[in-house]
């Protein structure tokens, strides 16, 4: 009770002013016709930092806010931005000025109207992600949500913007889909508005660039990177049959120049913008088969999000709030319908064989059959809810969600063949996609919504589809494969039966890693064998019955066990033993591996080769 009073007695201590200037302030820079100019600096590239300086003038309410984004569009999660900047100082015309946070993005500088007021901020920049930012000696990548604070207050339209970068020594070349600032000077871009700044990845380096036109329109594929066993000429050649193809399909180009950013980082992804696309391979990636078409397929689905998502978009997929949750149940057609025709025009394209597109399309149907979470959530709801879910995945995710890419791409695969049986291969989803495009140029530039979407595609296959996208979409009902395999000409393998001298293994229906020498469960499977006898993920799996097991132990005891061998296992949960009783169940029959029917009529067969333009 003393040391309370004694504490009550005390002064309370005010809050600490937010530190000034600790070096001389810089001269601030001129907007001039701007509402913000920017300096990026890289000189300390070598240590993983990007400092940028910002001026902008003060409005008439007394305070310049500067904002920072705290997410990137085509990448549904807040991502934090801000906690990359490591300081920040705030200057006037005459010296330092104190800078408040407010929030965990925003920065407020008092000022008086019509004064310049500039920041000057060091960010750590060594995360290389297609939404991030990377620098080091060698590259820079700069991403504008990750990288720009915007002065709220500092015009109405929040532009022109004046960039200018300033390379890091032996950085030779700065590429961008920003257009180059009118007074000639190097390195310096001028964006209209805060979307082109954001929507505009920069590359800084020595890459290597290929160039070409299409329809008349120029193309670089511009590579960053030691390209090692990279063939410049040879993803260039590939990289112009994906374009052409592609655009030829929505039959008109929508952007008067564009940019394959190629980083060459040992890392994978790829990220949609309006003139651009950002990418990260390996250097390696066209040295065997499977690693170029996974690159070539990068190509193809950021491209086509040129058209299916940047300009023809569902509705909320901008203009954006850049600092809070935007949600759409479409994302299924953002991502799971070019997710669709990524790999399909690999085909048309000639880069990819019929058995290597019946392999992926094989791979995308097993994902979702033997993901429990098929049955759990809706499609329309896995879109929804991409914010908390989709990126935020655990070890129950498999039991309770599905991806909308993966599955949107097979339910894309359906509504194809729905659309072409309906019709008698007169119309199909391609020609839903250049309807909903050429809707997109004539009407509402706002996006389109559920309905109007499902209402143009009943329009294109002349009969309702209400039953269609309640299965697939809005409910979790088992997808129905026969159709569309009849339609084309396919089947799925059957099954081997009573080949090799082996039973059929036991299954445990969990998943398992082995460290220093404890067999610990990372993923049980909603309705198998571990879920009914109560295992749980972080579990550690000591014995079966009486036998001690390894993970090798373990792979040969369920190989020699069959389907409803019974049992204990003993396993250590936080510390205590637990014995469960477990029957072991079959592995999943179906290997739904897709193969053309040999009891497939002629006409089957001829509608596959011309769905995938072969000869």
């Amino acid at each position: 009770m003393i040391a309370l009073m004694w504490m009550a007695c005390q002064p309370t201590p005010s809050e600490p002013d937010p530190p000034v200037a600790s070096s001389p302030p810089p001269p601030l820079l001129d907007p001039g016709e701007a509402s913000v100019a920017y300096e990026i600096s890289f000189s300390e590239a070598e240590a993983n930092r990007t400092t940028i300086r910002a001026t902008a003038r003060c409005g008439a309410s007394g305070q310049l806010t500067w904002w920072m984004a705290t997410w990137t569009p085509g990448s549904y999660l807040i991502r934090e931005y801000a906690r990359h900047i490591e300081t920040l100082e705030a200057f006037g015309p005459d010296g330092a000025r104190r800078a408040r946070k407010v929030s965990k993005n925003r920065w407020q500088v008092p000022c008086s109207e019509g004064d310049n007021v500039g920041v000057r901020y060091q960010l750590y920049t060594a995360e290389m992600t297609v939404r991030t930012n990377y620098v080091d000696a060698e590259m820079g990548i700069l991403n504008g949500a990750a990288t720009f604070l915007f002065p709220e207050d500092a015009s109405p339209e929040q532009g022109p913007l004046d960039l200018t970068f300033l390379p890091a020594e032996g950085w030779t070349d700065v590429h961008t889909a920003l257009l180059p600032h009118p007074s000639g000077d190097p390195h310096r871009y001028l964006a209209p508005d805060v979307d082109t700044v954001i929507d505009a990845p920069v590359v800084l380096g020595r890459p290597e660039v290929r160039s070409f036109e299409v329809a008349g329109v120029p193309h670089h594929l511009v590579t960053l990177g030691q390209a090692g066993a990279w063939d410049h000429d040879r993803a260039a050649e590939d990289v112009q049959r994906i374009t052409e193809t592609i655009v030829a399909f929505w039959g008109e180009v929508p952007y008067p120049e564009y940019r394959y950013l190629n980083v060459l980082g040992e890392t994978y992804g790829g990220l949609e913008h309006d003139d651009s696309t950002l990418m990260l391979t390996s250097r390696h990636a066209l040295s065997l088969r499977s690693d170029p078409l996974r690159w070539l397929g990068h190509v193809s689905h950021e491209f086509f999000h040129t058209w299916n998502v940047k300009r023809l978009r569902p509705t909320g997929l901008g203009p954006f709030d850049y600092e809070a949750e935007i949600y759409t149940p479409l994302l299924w057609v953002a991502e799971g319908i070019t997710s669709y025709y990524d790999d399909l025009l690999l085909v048309r394209a000639g880069l990819m064989t019929e058995d290597e597109y019946l392999g992926r399309l094989t791979s995308n149907i097993g994902q979702v059959q033997r993901r429990p979470g098929r049955l759990v959530q809706p499609l329309a709801d896995a879109s929804f809810d991409a914010w908390i879910k989709h990126y935020r995945r655990d070890e129950n995710s498999v039991n309770s969600n599905v991806s909308y890419y993966t599955k949107g791409a097979v339910v894309a695969w359906l509504l194809d063949a729905e659309i072409r049986r309906a019709t008698s291969d007169r119309r199909s989803l391609d020609d839903l996609m250049r309807r909903m495009w050429q809707r997109s140029q004539t009407e509402d530039a706002a996006g389109f919504d559920a309905a109007t979407f499902r209402a143009e595609a009943a329009a294109v296959a002349g009969v309702p589809l209400d039953a269609f996208f309640a299965a697939t979409i809005d409910r979790t009902d088992e997808l129905d494969f026969g159709g569309a395999l009849q339609w084309w000409g396919l089947r799925f393998a059957p099954p081997s039966v009573g080949e090799g001298p082996d039973p059929t293994p036991g299954w445990l229906g969990a998943d398992t890693t082995s460290r220093d020498g404890r067999l610990t469960v990372t993923q049980v499977l909603r309705g198998g064998p571990a879920y009914e006898a109560g295992v749980n993920a972080g579990d550690e799996i000591i014995a079966f019955d009486d036998e001690r097991l390894t993970e090798r132990i373990l792979d040969t005891r369920l190989k020699q066990l069959g389907e409803g061998t019974e049992g204990t296992l003993l396993v250590a949960r936080r510390g205590l033993l637990r014995t469960l009783p477990i029957t072991l169940g079959a592995p999943p029959e179906r290997s739904w591996r897709v193969q053309p029917d040999p009891g497939a009529s002629p006409i089957a067969n001829r509608r596959r080769r011309q769905w995938l333009a072969l000869p």
